[in-house]
């Protein structure tokens, strides 16, 4: 996968070109971005690449990066939804200078809408939103005026008092900035700057009943701030003349949107309205869902913040929209966790092993290590006895010639303990499988081996007088095609049936009961886990975080 090499030297994005341009010219000191979400769902994974390039590039140039919360909506908003996003964004690995809200703006806002209105600017129109829509004209067809367009000032500044007032209805009138409508950029022929909503909010409760569109909003909140660089996705490109058109008009601090485009990733959705459909309709567990692509579910499922940082430093910043495989993002995770993850025991599909020459009542404790890529390598005791768990799928009784298992007469290590050769396989009256008998070298002991024998095959396993119980949960892709949304019909028509499997229990060893929220496990041959919020003292739950390898490939080269 060639994405995946590093450059050497990785060049500047055309964002940080654009900057390093600015602080030689002088034009600026230092730098000041801004990272403005809606707070109306979860972060996922696209608003990542967003906070790491925001918060990034004022970790690389001299200046600070704002939170700042586009609250203008209170019909959506929640404070479940600020905390969330506050949780996030630290999880990841950034601090904001200045916790900011753009309803913290609204009397100013306000007062940028009178002087608006004062120069002849601004108009309320009572025309509903309907008629609005009609008068735009089309792409190739101007606009027409409103009928309201040309009302006096005065009437205007008594109209939008008596708005803020409460007098009128939800969608009766609206004020709209007074461009021109049969300007070649339909956002610039006349746009609504406010409207009416008689809504609770969650931070200013009922002392507005109008609200600032995102686009009045946006530019005077980036203004009032003194943010020097703007980043948006591509799809605010037309915006920017609005943008650019209310600083100039209002003779503000001249802030200046920059616009990149959205990294999409396969297998998934990314809209948070189709998010929380998956959420209500309850196709997910809920937004922390360890399918979901939303940062809270990645975190549970046990991805970490460097792998998304390294992601989304790998993904890069562009003008052109792209579709990146989510067996890059499992990459990234994987590489981590091959640094961090500890290594342990823990058989899935149990087939009992007894040891027929090793005493009975005998217990010894052997030594393994918890993780052969670490610089300081640490052990951890596990104990040994007469009856062991190994995974049914490791023993065959008619083996192939390249079966490297446990067969009738074949020898193979345990992990970490002794060579053990299978002599009898017993079996219940229907003819399956049910333990084995075997013998194991007794000078064959890992660290002081003198037996001379050579295996090629080594299995994991575990002490069934000792093994611990656990509920391991498989997760896969959500979706089974690549891009769900731009399929025919229902996007939730194309869910993975088997995006989750449960195995209720599993044999573990003991050094799990000590296990942390904030570690991450490699279950040998099996996968990464980690610690499922789900675990109680009766039960332990583990999630998988991704597999050893990339499985779907394989699937696909099929």
């Amino acid at each position: 996968m060639s994405e995946i090499k590093k450059e050497e030297e990785k060049g500047l994005n055309f964002i940080e070109e654009i900057i390093e341009a600015d602080l030689a010219s002088g034009k600026y000191a230092s730098i000041v971005t801004r990272f403005p979400p809606e707070p109306n769902g979860y972060l996922h994974i696209g608003h990542a690449s967003s906070i790491c390039l925001n918060f990034g590039l004022t970790k690389k140039y001299p200046g600070y990066t704002n939170l700042r919360f586009d609250d203008t909506n209170p019909v959506t908003e929640d404070t479940e939804y600020v905390e969330s996003i506050k949780e996030d964004i630290k999880w990841l690995g950034f601090t904001w200078k200045n916790e900011l809200f753009a309803s913290d703006y609204f009397d100013q806002l306000y007062a940028f809408a009178l002087l608006l209105i004062k120069k002849g600017l601004a108009y309320v129109d009572d025309s509903s939103s309907e008629e609005i829509a009609a008068m735009k004209g089309t792409t190739t067809q101007p606009g027409t005026n409103s009928p309201f367009r040309d009302r006096p000032v005065e009437e205007n500044l008594d109209l939008f008092a008596r708005m803020k007032a409460g007098e009128f209805a939800d969608g009766t009138r609206t004020l709209r900035a007074k461009i021109d409508m049969a300007h070649p950029n339909m956002i610039m022929r006349d746009p609504v700057l406010y409207r009416i909503k008689h809504a609770h909010h969650h931070r200013t409760g009922d002392a507005w009943c109008i609200y600032p569109m995102y686009d009045f909003a946006h530019g005077q909140s980036d203004s009032i701030e003194k943010v020097t660089h703007s980043l948006c996705t591509m799809e605010f490109v037309p915006h920017r003349e609005l943008y650019d058109w209310c600083i100039a008009q209002l003779e503000i601090y001249p802030s200046h949107q920059y616009e990149f485009a959205r990294r999409n990733l396969n297998y998934t959705v990314t809209s948070k309205r189709k998010l929380l459909q998956l959420v209500n309709e309850k196709h997910v567990t809920g937004w922390d869902d360890p399918r979901m692509p939303t940062i809270s579910g990645l975190r549970r499922r046990g991805y970490t913040p460097f792998s998304i940082r390294d992601f989304c430093e790998r993904i890069g910043i562009a003008k052109r929209e792209n579709m990146i495989d989510v067996s890059l993002l499992e990459f990234c995770v994987r590489e981590d966790l091959n640094k961090i993850a500890l290594r342990r025991m823990v058989v899935f599909d149990p087939l009992k092993v007894i040891l027929t020459n090793y005493p009975e009542g005998q217990e010894e404790m052997l030594q393994s290590e918890d993780n052969p890529e670490a610089e300081t390598v640490s052990l951890r005791d596990i104990p040994f006895c007469r009856e062991l768990y190994i995974e049914r799928e490791d023993f065959m009784e008619v083996a192939p010639k390249k079966f490297f298992r446990l067969a009738p007469g074949q020898m193979v290590r345990l992990k970490s303990a002794y060579i053990i050769r299978c002599d009898e396989v017993v079996k219940d009256e229907t003819g399956n499988v049910t333990e084995l008998h075997c013998s194991y070298i007794p000078e064959s002991r890992s660290g002081s081996d003198s037996s001379g024998i050579n295996v090629k095959g080594t299995l994991h396993w575990v002490s069934a007088k000792h093994a611990v119980s656990a509920e391991i949960r498989l997760y896969d892709r959500l979706f089974r095609v690549e891009d769900p949304s731009s399929e025919e019909g229902d996007f939730k028509s194309y869910i993975n049936p088997d995006s989750l499997q449960v195995i209720d229990h599993v044999y573990a060893e003991p050094a799990l009961l000590k296990s942390r929220f904030d570690e991450r496990y490699q279950f040998l041959r099996k996968g990464y886990f980690c610690l499922d919020k789900d675990t109680s003292e009766e039960k332990l739950v583990f999630n998988r975080t991704v597999t050893l390898k990339d499985t779907w490939a394989k699937e696909q080269k099929k």
